[in-house]
């Protein structure tokens, strides 16, 4: 399809003509002339002209109109000037015609497509006015009019091919972004009653996959050459599509390497599903381009919905979203948009554009989950875990948007806060209990504040301001962030542990485990992942013929058939780390057997449900009132579950 449409002719004009002029010598209502030389100007005028009578019949025509219509100009005479330039076709210009016959109007201006004798058809613009003298517009008494026709071929051919330049690529000569979009809006706005349609619409949105790089490596010539060849196949790929009731998908290049295919009309998401696929099909072999062979892959986002309540915008914005989701998936694929999950992209959203607010509005507090001792079941620290009270989503845990604050660095002033709230938290702690040891606060960090703040300077800040000791607070990186730290990540990790901060490996056994790294870190404690502690899971009597004695099992939720491989694999990783004099800690234990186990093998602190799940400040202070944790019945009463 070339996408280019000549549209409707245009409707009456009832301006000011600007081709001819009343011809005073033209006698009314006659079709003659008066003085001869009047009659010789109408008959050799390059203006083709014809007079008509108050019947709407042709009186006479000049030579010119003969020439234009290919006929003898006396031939014209009598006949039906309506019909003569096809003032009839539609009832706009048809009323209009009529109402400047009856004298009326002043005039009519119109551009119609008429057929020579010949055959050949060309475009005219076509005028009709009252004869001088043959009454004033308005007074119903006009007996005459001038015809005038004027051959407008030529400029409406230039305007086509200007209007064709316009809309198409001069790279790939598909159509552009605007001739799309034109079209889009058209399919929107009919009626599917009016051409007996679906009343639905759907998009493919593709971009390559990696085109930058063939423009980086090989210049914008191959790349353009690549396009053109990508063009090529979507078009053919299109018309081998072609649906039986809305014909071929129109395909666009919407610029640099985005193309669309819009399908008019859709009978539903399988079939934008089966144009996509055979989209991706067509573009995986090779290309052969002069003496280069270049492969390229597309990401597709497909859209499939009723046109009815739909905008170009909105389904614009979902085919992006929808691209960018098969982009993330891994490319090379098409994906189909998802409303649920668009849903849950505008929530992200929303949450990204009021974080930085929030911490302006105080809408962030702490809660504090203990760190156990295996030993003696005494609370040894508490991990400060970040809650945000959002007005209109409730109360949202940090793996909502804990990696939104990472992306757009509001972690940094966040971290700030959270570092200087829970060092004070601890102090008073450490203040309403001196007769207690004094128990330490642990904190997340994330790598960004590592790289975008003088952390060292914040912290040293936070522990003048707050009277804490050094030794009272634990910075928490992941094992990923740590691992392989150079430069900058490592100097500041240094400093830290100079300054008497114990650093902390959090999820330990999930990420890089560079165990060669661990001697060469200022490292103090492993945090090891739940997903191992998660396999020390026993029925009672495992339970009870492991440990060699008749308590029965915990009741956690997760109990289940132990996996020996992770108590193996525990049991190595405290091993090593007290060799390199780190401690260890548990997460997520949530049976008394897991803490049987863990503490048999030589864990030192364990994290999790069955010593208390995350509370408020004030719990942690009756916890440490009632000297501390002895098992699950401490639990109950010291904090609690909430």
């Amino acid at each position: 399809m070339n996408g280019t449409s000549e549209g409707p002719a245009p409707a009456t004009d009832l301006g000011p003509s600007v081709i001819t002029e009343r011809d005073e010598g033209l006698a009314p209502g006659t079709g003659r002339t008066g003085p001869p030389a009047y009659r010789s100007v109408f008959t050799t005028a390059p203006l083709a002209m014809a007079v008509v009578d108050a019947e709407g019949l042709v009186v006479s025509a000049n030579d010119s109109l003969g020439t234009l219509l290919g006929t003898d100009p006396a031939a014209l005479a009598g006949g039906v000037a309506a019909d003569l330039v096809d003032l009839a076709s539609d009832a706009g210009t048809w009323h209009a015609y009529r109402e400047v016959l009856r004298g009326h109007r002043p005039r009519l201006r119109c551009t119609r497509r008429l057929k020579r004798a010949d055959g050949h058809s060309l475009w005219a613009q076509v005028t009709v006015e009252p004869l001088a003298g043959s009454g004033e517009p308005g007074d119903g008494d006009c007996e005459g009019l001038l015809l005038s026709v004027a051959d407008v071929s030529a400029r409406r051919e230039l305007q086509a091919r200007l209007r064709h330049l316009q809309m198409h690529d001069p790279v790939t000569r598909l159509p552009n972004r605007a001739l799309f979009f034109e079209r889009l809006t058209a399919a929107l706005e009919a009626e599917p009653h009016e051409h007996g349609g679906t009343g639905r619409i759907g998009v493919c949105y593709l971009d390559l996959d990696g085109f930058k790089a063939v423009n980086d490596t090989h210049g914008h010539r191959v790349g353009d050459r690549l396009l053109a060849a990508v063009a090529e196949r979507l078009t053919r790929c299109a018309e081998e599509a072609a649906h039986a009731r809305s014909g071929a998908p129109l395909v666009a290049r919407l610029g640099g390497d985005e193309f669309a295919l819009l399908v008019e009309d859709s009978a539903g998401t399988d079939q934008l599903a089966d144009l996509a696929g055979a989209v991706l099909a067509a573009l995986q072999p090779p290309f052969e381009l002069s003496d280069r062979r270049l492969s390229v892959t597309a990401s597709v986002g497909v859209v499939e919905r009723h046109t009815a309540g739909t905008t170009p915008t909105a389904l614009m914005q979902a085919a992006d979203t929808t691209l960018y989701w098969a982009k993330a998936d891994g490319r090379a694929r098409w994906t189909l948009f998802d409303p649920e999950r668009n849903a849950s992209r505008m929530t992200r959203q929303a949450l990204a554009a009021t974080l930085r607010p929030a911490i302006e509005r105080g809408e962030f507090a702490l809660e504090y989950q203990p760190l156990v001792g295996m030993e003696d079941g005494r609370v040894r620290g508490v991990e400060a875990l970040i809650r945000w009270n959002h007005p209109q989503f409730g109360v949202l845990a940090p793996n909502r948007f804990i990696a939104l604050a990472e992306e757009d660095g509001s972690i940094v002033p966040l971290g700030r806060w959270i570092l200087r709230t829970a060092c004070h938290q601890a102090r008073r702690w450490q203040l309403a209990h001196p007769e207690e040891p004094p128990i330490f606060v642990s904190v997340n960090v994330a790598v960004r504040q590592v790289w975008d703040s003088d952390l060292v300077a914040d912290v040293a800040h936070t522990l003048e301001e707050t009277g804490l000791a050094p030794r009272l607070l634990q910075l928490e990186l992941t094992e990923s962030a740590v691992m392989g730290s150079a430069g900058r990540p490592l100097q500041v990790l240094k400093a830290l542990s100079d300054m008497g901060v114990h650093i902390a490996i959090d999820d330990f056994g999930t990420g890089y485990s560079n165990l060669a790294y661990l001697s060469r870190l200022p490292v103090s404690v492993l945090k090891l992942d739940g997903a191992f502690v998660r396999g020390f899971q026993y029925e009672a009597a495992v339970s009870a013929e492991a440990a060699g004695t008749g308590a029965g099992a915990g009741t956690g939720a997760g109990a289940g058939v132990a996996n020996p491989a992770d108590e193996v694999i525990v049991e190595a990783m405290v091993q090593l780390a007290h060799r390199l004099g780190l401690t260890v800690t548990a997460e997520c234990v949530e049976t008394s057997d897991q803490a049987t186990r863990l503490r048999r093998i030589g864990c030192d602190t364990g994290q999790g449900w069955l010593y208390s799940r995350p509370v408020a400040p004030d719990r942690i202070s009756a916890l440490l009132g009632h000297g501390g944790l002895g098992g699950p019945a401490g639990v109950q009463a010291g904090v609690g579950n909430p």
